[in-house]
């Protein structure tokens, strides 16, 4: 959110403007949960979900603020090389926030079931059934080489629902156009103190809490766009 404007630009016309206005950004912050931390026992025990949010997300979130501070400053003093070099964080940290953000949402204590409604009715056009929908989406989940997400994401090109994988914490739709609607996470810390190496059944069990209703609701917007 913008508060006011102080200093514009100085990579305009690549120089520093004599200015004294430059763009000031409230800071992000971790957004609360909608459930209590043991709410998706069993399908996700109460330890993972206070380390992943608590912990791991709000990291995200701080670090974020961190990088966009210093961009500003790099900004502010004209230095471009510094503000090309912060690129990585604010990606990574911001694709974190970005990405936990939709995945709690994802989630919900009394998830689970399949979709109804237009969002079934894409499904079943697209991939044939919900029961192969989940078994293409679970391949390729499964199937991310280290850390990284599986989504399903609509596409306003074609209007049409797509399956994809992002590596580390790319966010779907910076990096391929997909806006997301349905992401499974599969960093390690997300699972590992329940299900070991076990990545396969952790991505089945999350199907026991995917908030169908939340889904429904994004691709509602997206179709609207």
């Amino acid at each position: 959110m913008l508060r006011k404007v102080t200093r514009l630009s100085p990579f305009i016309h690549g120089s520093a403007p004599t200015s004294s206005l430059i763009l000031k950004k409230a800071k992000h912050t971790l957004p609360a949960l909608d459930y209590d931390y043991g709410a998706l026992h069993p399908h996700i025990c109460a330890e993972i979900m206070e380390l992943h949010h608590s912990k791991h997300h709000a990291a995200y979130v701080n670090n974020l603020n961190i990088a966009e501070e210093k961009y500003a400053e790099a900004q502010a003093k004209g230095d471009l090389t510094a503000a090309v070099a912060l690129q990585p964080a604010l990606k990574f940290n911001g694709g974190g926030h970005i990405n936990h953000s939709i995945f709690w949402k994802n989630l919900s204590p009394n998830g689970g079931g399949e979709p109804q409604g237009l969002l079934m009715e894409a499904i079943n056009g697209e991939f044939g059934s919900f029961e192969k929908m989940k078994e293409k989406l679970s391949a390729i989940t499964v199937g991310v080489q280290g850390s990284g997400w599986g989504w399903l994401g609509y596409c306003k090109t074609s209007q049409r629902l797509k399956l994809a994988t992002c590596a580390n914490q790319d966010p779907l739709e910076a990096t391929t156009g997909l806006v997301p609607l349905f992401g499974i996470d599969v960093w390690e810390h997300a699972y590992y103190l329940q299900y070991k190496n076990l990545r396969p059944d952790y991505v089945k069990s999350i199907y026991n809490v995917a908030n169908w209703h939340d889904v429904s609701e994004r691709y509602q917007r997206a179709t609207a766009l």
